[in-house]
């Protein structure tokens, strides 16, 4: 029996959705040598990440490891995928490889952060394949809401591994490379021991449509439309970017592109040949210029995004253009789970001004994911010894272990920090690895368990409280105490101000207070603390959040 193994190690996007970062190992136990495939980011929330940026895989255990690390594969440009290669590059140092158009994204982003974008390697499709260590990984086109998504195939010495990233059946994609299903069955005829397969829609039980089947529905939308047409669609899917400004053409409108994401992507697209034939736009400032019903915008924030352009302009004005009664704006997309509140937001500021706003309307969006018929094709295209589902929630890695045990496979399910060995005819557990989350604010990084964002959560729901202190060289107090407070009414029960009920209990306290406490910080902070939330639970029936100042004065 070898005395290497192949494993599989999830440190993000298994058991959720975004954030994808996946370990594959080959080696003695301990020492594999190892390739990381994706490197992506989640967003947070108001409610569970206040003031964060981004949020980031922890990879702590692979960080500990960079030396035994060769590559990293990127399979393509969305940001759960690619979104932290460039936060990370300074801690891995490891080559990044991507196909043309996720190159040049990447690279943008590396340059942003002041690494050398000679780092990203551009990689050519399938059949050529780049070496890394006992690996061999080729680029295989697949089919997804983005341009050069691929598939990997990871040869190792134990076997191939078939990594599908993202994907779906489709023939006609409008940009990008269809679904070729004599090359995936060509890759699956020699033998495939894995598949880590994209697991995102499998409660869905109808046939995957086609990204040209929105086209028609939202030609004859906009030329149907009056005032000003506005519509947003997630800015990395080129294909319905291009049929959005396509349709305003046919209709005789100019097309203008809002939002930096949105023009970057197609700047790339068109940069890397993936576009050739994107219709003219104007800029910004020629739009505003330009009679409304003879103008169309396509526009950042499909997702309710505070910052974005759609929000901008539901708010009020955006780059000089204001939305009026009788103008429509069109979501192109599907709003995630979690940013309902910001979507319904826009949707009620559009409505308040008059606008037509079409929202959750099938005939104008279709999903990039594989839906379950999709993802049984691919079972069977490729007949897998075993199927490790990825990329989705614990409920959908259970129900793809169902559906891969219905095809006679052996499946697993492994969430983040499970380490699964793939060496022998069935994937086996053999260790769990801590994982977690990393908050990226402003320009530090620091983990979910540091209490930083734990604090901010209970001062936004508590409220401040700052008590100042001066003790003379005899540990007395020189004076009464002062009170600042934040996120508090100022009056409460007794009808009085809240600044001047704290001040007084607090003096009747330190008053009270026998040396022992006096000439103690510790103890003289825990009772001002504990004083001063006690009065506000009297007051405003709140526990505030408390800082306790001491400052005492020396000879």
């Amino acid at each position: 029996m070898s005395s290497e193994r192949l494993i599989y190690l999830p440190l993000g996007g298994a058991g959720e959705v975004g954030m994808n970062a996946y370990v594959y190992g080959y080696g003695k136990p301990g020492k594999e040598r190892l390739i990381l495939v994706d490197l992506g980011v989640t967003f947070p929330d108001m409610d569970g990440s206040p003031g964060v940026d981004l949020i980031l895989p922890d990879i702590s255990w692979l960080e500990a490891r960079k030396g035994d690390l060769e590559a990293v594969f990127v399979t393509h440009a969305h940001e759960d995928h690619v979104g932290a290669v460039a936060h990370y590059y300074g801690q891995l140092g490891a080559p990044i490889h991507a196909r043309a158009f996720t190159a040049n994204i990447a690279r943008r982003k590396m340059e942003e952060l002041g690494h050398p974008p000679t780092a990203v390697r551009t990689a050519s499709a399938w059949p050529e394949t780049v070496e890394a260590g006992p690996f061999k990984v080729g680029f295989v086109p697949i089919s997804h809401s983005i341009p050069e998504s691929s598939g990997l195939v990871i040869d190792t010495p134990d076997g191939r591994i078939v990594h599908t990233g993202d994907f779906k059946i489709d023939l006609t994609p409008g940009v990008g490379e269809p679904f070729d299903r004599d090359l995936w069955a060509a890759i699956g005829a020699g033998g495939v021991k894995v598949l880590a397969c994209d697991s995102t829609n499998v409660f869905s039980h109808h046939e995957g449509r086609s990204e040209s089947s929105v086209a028609q529905p939202i030609t004859d939308l906009v030329a149907e439309s009056r005032g000003m047409f506005v519509a947003t669609t997630f800015a990395s899917n080129v294909a319905r970017v291009k049929t959005l400004a396509e349709a305003g053409k046919r209709a005789g409108r100019s097309v203008c592109l809002m939002g930096r994401a949105m023009r970057r992507m197609i700047e790339a697209a068109v940069e890397t040949g993936v576009l050739t034939d994107f219709p003219a736009t104007v800029t910004p400032e020629e739009a505003a210029n330009i009679p409304r019903e003879s103008l169309m915008l396509i526009v950042t924030g499909s997702q309710g995004e505070r910052r974005a352009a759609s929000a901008q302009l539901a708010a009020g004005k955006y780059n000089g253009i204001t939305m009026k009664e009788g103008d429509t704006f069109l979501f192109s997309s599907k709003t995630i789970p979690g940013n309902e509140r910001g979507v319904i937001r826009i949707i009620n500021q559009f409505s308040e001004m008059g606008v037509d706003v079409i929202e959750g309307d099938d005939r104008y969006h279709v999903s990039g994911h594989a839906n379950r018929p999709d993802i049984d094709a691919m079972h069977k295209l490729l007949r897998p010894q075993m199927v490790i589902p990825m990329h989705g929630e614990h409920r959908h890695l259970r129900e793809h272990v169902k559906l891969a045990e219905a095809n006679r496979i052996a499946g697993i399910l492994a969430v983040n920090g499970m380490m699964i060995d793939l060496s022998g005819n069935a994937p086996k557990v053999v260790e769990h690895v801590e994982t977690g989350r990393t908050y990226l604010d402003g320009s530090v990084k620091y983990g979910a368990l540091d209490g930083v964002v734990r604090d901010r959560i209970r001062m936004a729901l508590n409220g401040h409280v700052m008590v100042n202190v001066i003790l003379d060289e005899a540990d007395a107090p020189l004076g009464e105490p002062w009170v600042e407070i934040m996120g508090l009414v100022e009056t409460g029960r007794s009808r009085a101000p809240l600044v001047e009920v704290l001040e007084g209990v607090l003096a009747e306290f330190l008053e009270r207070a026998g040396d022992k406490i006096l000439r103690d910080d510790g103890k003289l902070e825990e009772g001002l603390r504990r004083v001063a939330r006690q009065s506000a639970q009297n007051e405003i029936g709140k526990r505030p959040e408390v800082t306790v100042v001491i400052s005492r004065l020396t000879d």
